[in-house]
C-alpha cells in the first residue's frame, strides 16, 4: 500500500489509535489536518472532505493511488492489518480475531465514553450539561471495572500476553485521562488498568502518538484555550510528520 493518507488532528483519540498503529508497523503514511466540526475548507464537515467521509469524522484514510477511502477508526484498523499481514495485532485464526473484533464493537459507547470527559473541556462547539458528564463518569467507572476484572484479570494485555488492536484502541482512550495527561480520572483504584497502560508505554510509537497530551497537560481545573489546543496539535504534528 503506497501514499496513503490519514486525515484528522493529533488530539483526536480515534486518530491517535489508527497512528500509533501505523507507527508501531513502521508504515509509512501522510498525516493531513482536518479540523473536526468545521465546515470551512480543511474542515470535517466542508465538501471535499465529505466526498471521502460522508460521516464527516476523523480519522480517514484515503489510498491516493488507487483513491480509495475509508472512515472509522475500528474499520480501519482492521483493514491495514488484513492487508498489510499484521498478525501480531489482528490474528488471523478466526477466533481469536472475531475477540479482537468483539473488543472493537464493545468500546463504543463503553470505553469511548473516556473521551467525553476529554471532549467537554477542549470542544466548544458542543454543549454537555452537568447531569450528562456525571454520567458519563459513572459509565466509564463501570468500564474500568471490566477491564480490571475481567480482560486484564489474568492475562497482561486485554486479550492475552500480547497487544492487539483492542489494546491500542483501549489505551489512548483511557490513558489520556490519567495524572499524567489530562488528569480527568482517578485511575489508580484500578491497578490492572495502571499496569497495563504502564506496559503499553513501551510500544514503538506511543510517544510520538502522546506527545499533543503532554503538551496540553492537565485540565482537569481550568479548560485548556484555543491556542493551547493549537500548540498541542502543533507539536503532535511535528513528532508524527517527518523532517
Amino acid at each position: 500500500m503506497s501514499d496513503l493518507v490519514v486525515y484528522g488532528v493529533p488530539l483526536s483519540q480515534p486518530v491517535r489509535a489508527v497512528l500509533w498503529a501505523l507507527l508501531h508497523k513502521n508504515h509509512p503514511f501522510r498525516l493531513e489536518l482536518i479540523n473536526p466540526g468545521y465546515s470551512g475548507v480543511g474542515g470535517s464537515r466542508h465538501a471535499d472532505y465529505l466526498a471521502k467521509n460522508p460521516a464527516g469524522t476523523i480519522p480517514c484514510i484515503e489510498e491516493t493511488d488507487s483513491g480509495f477511502t475509508l472512515g472509522e477508526a475500528h474499520a480501519i484498523l482492521p483493514y491495514l492489518a488484513r492487508t498489510n499481514g499484521w498478525t501480531d495485532l489482528y490474528p488471523s485464526e478466526p477466533k481469536a480475531q472475531a475477540r479482537v473484533d468483539a473488543y472493537l464493537h464493545y468500546h463504543h459507547r463503553n470505553v469511548r465514553e473516556c473521551s467525553t470527559l476529554f471532549a467537554a473541556k477542549v470542544r466548544k462547539d458542543l454543549a454537555f450539561s452537568a447531569s450528562a458528564q456525571e454520567q458519563t463518569r459513572k459509565t466509564i467507572a463501570s468500564v474500568l471495572q471490566v477491564l480490571n476484572d475481567a480482560y486484564l484479570a489474568n492475562t497482561p494485555y486485554l486479550l492475552g500476553d500480547q497487544p492487539t488492536l483492542a489494546d491500542i484502541a483501549a489505551c489512548v482512550e483511557v490513558g489520556q485521562l490519567s495524572a499524567q495527561y489530562t488528569n480527568l480520572f482517578d485511575l489508580e483504584p484500578h491497578a490492572n488498568v495502571v499496569g497495563w497502560l504502564q506496559r503499553m508505554q513501551t510500544l514503538s510509537g506511543y510517544e510520538q502518538v502522546h506527545l499533543p497530551l503532554k503538551e496540553l497537560g492537565d485540565i482537569s481545573v481550568e479548560a485548556p484555550t484555543i491556542e493551547s489546543l493549537k500548540q498541542a496539535n502543533i507539536q503532535g504534528l511535528r513528532a508524527l510528520r517527518p523532517s
